[in-house]
Order: structure tokens, then sequence, then C-alpha cells
């Protein structure tokens, strides 16, 4: 019988593959079933996941993968640069144990980014951050790493980014190489450019002053109704008469 953090930890790990996407719904039976338990540990690890961002509840739709907004996006960025460029600033000596296993990781992401299984790349990528954070002796910060890593997959998804896993992968690397020679402060400003060039690839709107944007984007008039002629109407037939202000109707704009 699965206990609450298994639970808790194969959700974990299904978003950071990208297999649980943004809004999912998470049935209490359903899990139940799957993870031969009773709904009581099914809903501790969802309490526990809701309790760390990734899961929430409401009364009509029950539990469900969360949906960050595009602030919380923000701000989930902002909290992984402080962290992770704070832990390689805070770092003293790298031992030779610790870049071998970041090594191997970065082994098994090389092979997974010229692969074609899609999860366990997008998995490896993310778990780079929290290998790191492990390697350099602060299992605490991993556990907030592995949590800040699946929001930002959650955020990647929903906001459509185009940031290449290659490149991603090529980043990671030079953050290792910096670390082994001991330059502490260049893997710090790479860390610092790896988080913001993933964080510029997402579709984010810039216009979050304007909240009609994308309502008066989508309704604005088409091309075509201002420049096409007006039509001639059929001789003999009465026409309705157009009302005096025809822009508060709808079909006028579309």
């Amino acid at each position: 019988m699965a206990t609450a953090a298994d639970i808790s930890n194969r959700i974990i790990e299904a978003v950071m593959a990208q297999k649980l996407a943004p809004g999912a719904r998470l049935g209490e039976q359903q899990l139940a079933m799957l993870f031969d338990c009773s709904r009581t540990i099914v809903r501790e690890a969802l309490t526990r996941l809701a309790v760390r961002g990734i899961v929430t509840v409401s009364s009509r739709r029950g539990w469900y993968v969360i949906e960050p907004s595009q602030e919380e996006a923000r701000e989930a960025f902002e909290a992984r640069r402080v962290i992770e460029m704070g832990l390689i600033r805070c770092t003293g000596d790298v031992s030779k144990a610790a870049i071998k296993q970041l090594k191997s990781h970065l082994t098994r992401e090389k092979a997974a980014v010229k692969g074609d299984d899609v999860g366990l790349r997008s998995f490896l990528l993310g778990d780079f951050h929290v290998c790191l954070a492990e390697c350099l002796g602060n299992s605490l910060l991993a556990d907030t790493l592995r949590d800040f890593t699946a929001r930002t997959t959650l955020i990647a998804m929903l906001y459509q980014s185009s940031h290449d896993a290659a490149q991603s992968c090529e980043e990671h690397v030079q953050i290792v190489q910096a670390l082994e020679k001991g330059d502490l402060a260049k893997a710090e400003k790479l860390m610092q450019a790896h988080i913001g060039s993933v964080q510029a690839a997402l579709k984010l709107q810039t216009s979050a002053g304007d909240p009609l944007s994308h309502l008066r984007s989508a309704l604005s008039p088409l091309a075509a109704s201002t420049d096409s002629p007006p039509r001639v109407r059929k001789a003999g037939r009465a026409s309705a008469k157009p009302p005096e202000d025809s822009s508060t109707y709808l079909g006028a704009l579309l």
C-alpha cells in the first residue's frame, strides 16, 4: 500500500516530467484505486502538495494541479534566482565527489536531450537544480527547489515556453565547468543568465496594466470589414432603419 509521501512524490515527478498539465483534475477515488490505498491517505498526500503550492482544491472542481498566474510566474522565477544564486555564493570548495555526481547527471541529461522520451528529458533538466543543491550540501534547499522547479515546469507548459532543451543542457554544463574550476562568481553569473533565459522564453503578456487587452484585441474590427465596399441592396425591398448608435452592438464589431 502506498503512503502519502509516495503519492505526493509521484505527483511531483509527473509534473516535472510534464505528464500532469496545469489544471489537471486529481480525483481522490481514482488516485485511491491507482495506488491501492484509502482516500484518507490520498487526501493527506494532496493536502501536503497544497501546502507546497503544487495543487489546490475548490468546492466545485475538487483537487487539481495549480494554474499559476503571470504574477505568480514572475515571483517563482525571482525566488529561484534568490535561492540558486545564493546557494552558489555561500558555497565553499566543491568536492570532487560532488562534481562527479553532477557530471553523471549531465551525461543522462545529454542522452535524454538526444532521445525521444520528452518526459524523461523534462524531468532531468529540472532535476539538475535539485541535484546541484544536494551536491552543494543543502538538502533543505534541495527540497525547496524541487517544489519551485515543479512550479516553473507548470509555468513553462501554461505559457508555452520556447526554450530549447539542448540550450538548457549546455547552460548546465557551463555552470558545472565553472564550479569544477572553483570560479564561483562565474557559476553564479551563469546561473542568473540561465534562469533569465528560461523566463524570457515564456509567452507572458506585456500589457499587464490593461486588463481588457485580450478582449480588446479579440473584438477589434476585422480588416476586411473596413476595406471592402458597401454591399448593394436589392431595389424594391425596404431596409430596416439602423440604430442611431450601431457601435453599441456586438455585431458591428465582428
